[in-house]
């Protein structure tokens, strides 16, 4: 297959849980819930009839495994991270005395973009990790730093570790690094702290930004916005929207569409593929932007786009891992990626913002393909990407073979992609499982436990996914319950059965769907889901010569040397001198044909009638190796 996730669809299997009969899949009634916490007295701004929806963060604990590992390590980092420190340049910029060190990198006193960091994505992750974990401590952290900003702020409603003066650059269109970007990431650390951590004051310190904002965008022309806009400003549109829903204020929907750059919007709502050249993770927010604009309108344009540029991207756009962008850009036409391998593939922020914006469009129509690519990214470019030592994480993921991983220093970094990296892995359980009125969506098969208590439900979760080639649920209900179980069948399964209470069911689905299991179901029942993994190619769309391994949702790399403690951390990418790798002679179709496991070694293989022997594992179990993805394969005929 030339793309990454096929586009077609797959009929839905379901059968009961007893296994005496089959059923029709019922319709699903249309929700249109709230995805924040409304204020007291304010109006419920949805439009969209959501047909399923995310259980909050609060419902859902991951248990023992490699996302909680992940979690529990971030979590570690964020507790190293110091509240004077954090608001040191805010201080400064707001007259007030600090004699706090500051922290580097992007957030070094000089640079500009500092408090993206600081103010902002480290709020998200705070509010984040509450809400996943009930840590008492990281809610202290978080509204701690809320307060000492809020008094940054007290003076005119303006609230940014840089001066005012750089968004007078901004209006005159003189070099300046992105400045709504930054109060982007501190508005939506503030909503975060909100909605997830219950902090008032943080609710009036976002809104009085926005206000700022918005007085700041008004007496600009169409023109000269349009102008402004040609300069990086992250998610503003979202999280005005946000904002709006939160509060009942429709005057913020306002403010978000000045936020709409035309000349990338109307492609995309015509189904024109125009995105070489632009920057990537300027643009995936706007469309992130452009799917909350439909939730609250139900505009069918905002939909198309969101729409037609997930399909683009993920077809035509992304490399195995469903990771995209190369030196942060797109800079082929669509489906050339074979020569766009390098040091600077796949940036951690775009498959950070690809998530979000898949939530949203499985929200609108909970198709298993959705899902197998929000798999692909989060056990090959999430789970692959953090240090364990340090809890830090990675800038790009490189592509090119022979290179390695490169990883943020604690204090001396806070890239962009750090920023996402700490929200990411403070939410590794938010996308598990969706609902509908009276069915619960398993996506993902990670560890992890659900409560459910609407419905007196609980489902617990255990595998050690991707070792084990399935998982196991059990119920718990506080009485009968019919509340039906929808299992994603992945695209990469071949095969596969489910057991109820140790028979096994009649009835599978196809992949790239979900079986649903009828109740009623009562506590101590449980579900043996079976998905034998098999080896498979997947080839650049324009030279199926150039391909990577697969093995069910795992990128295989091939391992080589170890590289030096001195190159592993500080670096946004590894310098560009890759070890050699071996071209491969095999049957182009047949990753098995040059591939095999390893006895007695899960999830590692050895390479079979080729020039040198050769080591595969996962790539997100790489850590301070030089590896290989991407391989030249000659074909045997």
């Amino acid at each position: 297959m030339s793309s990454i996730i096929s586009r077609r669809r797959f009929v839905t299997g379901v059968a009961t849980a007893a296994g005496a009969s089959l059923i029709p899949s019922r319709g699903l009634e249309a929700l249109a819930q709230q995805r924040q916490p409304p204020a007291p007295g304010t109006v419920n701004l949805e439009r969209v009839q959501y047909r399923a929806l995310p259980f909050p963060n609060k419902q859902v604990r991951l248990l023992p495994g490699i996302a909680k590992d992940a979690s529990d390590r971030n979590l570690k980092y964020m507790h190293t991270l110091a509240t004077d420190r954090l608001a040191h340049s805010f201080k400064l910029t707001a007259g007030l005395e600090s004699s706090a060190q500051p922290y580097g990198g992007w957030e070094k006193p000089d640079s500009e973009l500092r408090g993206h960091f600081n103010g902002g994505h480290y709020l998200s992750a705070c509010a984040l990790a509450y809400a996943s974990t009930s840590d008492e401590e990281i809610k202290k952290k978080g509204d701690a730093l809320v307060a000492e900003l809020a008094k940054c702020q007290e003076k005119n409603g303006y609230l940014s570790a840089f001066p005012i003066e750089f968004f007078d650059r901004l209006r005159e269109q003189q070099r300046v690094w992105a400045p709504f970007y930054t109060i982007h990431k501190i508005i939506a650390g503030h909503l975060d702290m909100y909605t997830l951590a219950g902090n008032q004051q943080a609710l009036d310190t976002a809104q009085k930004m926005a206000g700022w904002a918005a007085s700041w965008m008004e007496p600009l022309s169409y023109e000269h916005t349009q102008r402004v806009l040609r300069t990086e400003y992250g998610g503003m549109g979202e999280v005005l929207a946000n904002l709006s829903a939160v509060t009942g204020r429709r005057e913020y929907m306002g403010t978000t569409r000045r936020f709409e750059k035309k000349s990338f919007y109307d492609p995309l709502a015509e189904g024109r593929d125009q995105l070489k050249g632009l920057h990537v993770n300027t643009h995936i927010p706007q469309v992130i932007a452009a799917a909350r604009m439909y939730e609250l309108t139900h505009d069918s344009r905002y939909r198309d786009i969101a729409q037609y540029f997930w399909d683009e991207v993920t077809s035509e756009r992304s490399y195995c891992t469903g990771g995209t962008s190369n030196k942060e850009g797109w800079d082929t036409d669509p489906g050339k990626l074979s020569t766009a391998l390098g040091p600077t593939t796949t940036e951690d922020c775009c498959a950070y913002n690809m998530m979000k914006l898949s939530r949203h469009l499985f929200g609108w129509s909970p198709e298993a393909r959705y899902m197998d690519y929000y798999e692909r990214l989060v056990f090959n470019h999430r789970l692959g990407t953090m240090d364990p030592e340090t809890g830090t994480t990675m800038y790009y993921l490189p592509l090119q073979s022979g290179l390695w991983k490169t990883y943020g220093t604690p204090f001396d970094s806070f890239w962009c992609c750090s920023g996402t990296g700490v929200e990411e892995f403070a939410k590794l359980n938010d996308t598990i499982y969706f609902h509908d009125d009276n069915s619960v969506y398993v996506n993902l098969y990670i560890a992890s436990e659900l409560s459910w208590p609407e419905k007196g439900l609980k489902l617990r979760q255990d595998t050690t996914f991707p070792q084990e080639q399935g998982a196991s649920l059990t119920v718990t209900a506080e009485r009968p319950s019919d509340v039906a179980i929808r299992l994603r069948i992945p695209y990469w399964s071949r095969g596969g059965q489910v057991k109820v209470n140790g028979r096994v069911l009649p009835a599978f689905a196809s992949p790239g769907s979900y079986l649903t299991l009828a109740g009623p179901w009562k506590s101590g029942d449980k579900i043996e889901l079976s998905l034998p993994m098999r080896l498979h190619v997947a080839p650049m769309p324009d030279d199926e010569s150039v391909q990577a391994v697969m093995y069910g949702p795992l990128v295989l790399a091939g391992r080589f040397n170890e590289i030096g403690r001195d190159q592993w951390y500080g670096g946004e990418g590894p310098k560009p001198n890759p070890a050699p790798v071996p071209a491969i002679t095999a049957d182009l179709q047949n990753a098995e044909s040059w591939v095999e496991p390893a006895a007695g070694k899960p999830l590692e293989f050895h390479g079979k009638g080729q020039s040198q022997p050769l080591t595969l594992v996962p790539l997100n179990s790489i850590v301070h190796e030089q590896y290989a993805v991407y391989w030249k394969v000659q074909s045997k005929g």
